[in-house]
């Protein structure tokens, strides 16, 4: 199977990249906005500002009022939403074919005129909402907090992956209108930003609408470099936290390879081999054998600027994680001393590729193409990589694997999280395997 996405790339004066594919199937566009920009690119004491922003391009621009954005696109039978993470915050609007033109019009509005209508009422009002999915997700949520505790054991403070992408807080409170407004100045520029057109349009068509709504939009300064420091474990950890939950729940956390890099494909395969289904290593022993578990999921967690992967066990009730942790370690010491066998590569890499090609499927949305073509232009650095992506799984083989595991987890340091009921400790996992 030749697994590939067609396009036309070009670039505007002030520095937007497009892309633009045509597939003219269904009436339907997919537009997509990537901006170059995400959690990493903040600093301690100002956290959470990319976040916030997904939330305020939605609250109006110079010619778009306050609650018109969603209306205007359902008006016009589209649907729209966007999402942060520590690279990148994306914007997607899949529309009828009709209707494209307001789509871009929509989202040059936000690029090149969203701070003409800012002010702090809509500042307040918006961290007013952040704070709260950040109650509702974190601090209110069990195991809420889980992950913000490793990404803090795992990065030293001055690393831009050390604090989660909804940021403190703190931070929050303290952020004004002007630290909000220059962040958007700096980074929420064409310069700095891509954006993918997929389905039913012509490159040429594509051009005069791009050109027409976003030529005019000044290119902005340039951006600040990210620093980041060796993020590198001196010696294996291990933390508690107590919350409100029932179960004990384990986490084991290694440094790996960033998104696209040599072994990020291989940790990925390795992660399915140990937990995705029911014959799967760690799923079999833990929940099937021995029945000390409820679930278990292991993969990596990649970006640009390093990567992670995770074990993380839901135990039984009153199950020590003591012993959890020594049947993960029992397990992974097998696959990097012995490897696993071809039948399981085959398996996983099968639903990998067939997982590729389902998102493929859509034009639009989360996944789609318009999404697939911003994500390598801005991740991998070449909008066309989907047939090397594809070639980095099917090039796996067990030894690959075997390798890659002994070296990133058997010889590195790792931290590991055990997170319990209140006053429970005595479950927690310790140093002693």
């Amino acid at each position: 199977m030749d697994v590939h996405i067609s396009f036309t790339q070009f670039r505007l004066d002030n520095g937007l990249n497009v892309l633009v594919h045509r597939d003219p199937a269904l009436p339907t566009v997919g537009v997509n906005v990537w901006y170059h920009v995400g959690s990493k690119n903040e600093r301690p004491g100002r956290t959470g500002f990319a976040h916030l922003f997904e939330h305020i391009m939605f609250e109006g621009s110079a010619h778009v009022p306050e609650g018109q954005f969603d209306v205007l696109l359902e008006g016009a039978g589209g649907e729209n939403n966007g999402s942060t993470d520590g690279d990148r915050t994306n914007y997607w609007e899949n529309v009828p074919s009709g209707a494209l033109e307001l789509a871009l019009w929509l989202e040059a509005d936000r690029m090149g005129w969203l701070l003409d209508t800012m002010d702090q009422q809509k500042l307040d009002t918006q961290r007013d909402v952040v704070m709260n999915e950040r109650r509702q997700g974190f601090e209110n949520r069990p195991y809420g907090l889980a992950m913000e505790t490793l990404l803090a054991a795992m990065y030293p403070p001055d690393h831009p992956y050390h604090w989660p992408t909804i940021g403190s807080m703190a931070d929050l409170r303290a952020a004004t209108l002007e630290d909000v407004s220059a962040f958007f100045r700096t980074y929420y520029q064409p310069a700095n930003a891509s954006l993918a057109i997929a389905g039913d349009v012509s490159v040429r068509r594509a051009r005069e609408l791009v050109e027409r709504y976003f030529g005019d939009i000044p290119a902005g300064p340039p951006i600040p470099e990210v620093l980041v420091p060796d993020p590198a474990l001196d010696r294996d950890g291990w933390g508690v936290l107590e919350d409100d939950v029932t179960l004990p729940r384990l986490y084991m956390a290694w440094h790996a390879p960033a998104v696209y890099a040599e072994g990020d494909a291989e940790l990925e395969v390795l992660g399915r081999i140990l937990s995705q289904g029911k014959s799967a290593r760690l799923h079999r022993r833990l929940v099937y054998d021995e029945r000390i578990a409820q679930s278990v999921s292991a993969g990596t967690r990649s970006g640009e600027a390093g990567g992670l992967f995770i074990v993380q066990v839901t135990a039984r009730p009153d199950v020590s994680l003591d012993r959890v942790q020594e049947v993960v370690l029992e397990e992974l010491t097998r696959v990097w001393t012995d490897g696993p066998d071809e039948d399981e590569i085959r398996r996983v890499v099968a639903g990998i590729e067939t997982d590729f090609v389902g998102e493929l499927e859509r034009v639009g949305g989360f996944g789609g193409r318009a999404d697939r073509l911003n994500e390598y232009h801005v991740l991998a650095g070449d909008a066309g990589y989907v047939r090397r992506d594809l070639a980095r799984y099917r090039s796996v083989d067990g030894e690959r694997v075997r390798a890659r595991a002994e070296s990133e987890l058997g010889m590195a340091r790792r931290y590991t999280l055990s997170v319990v009921p209140r006053d429970r400790a005595d479950l927690a996992a310790t140093g002693g395997s």
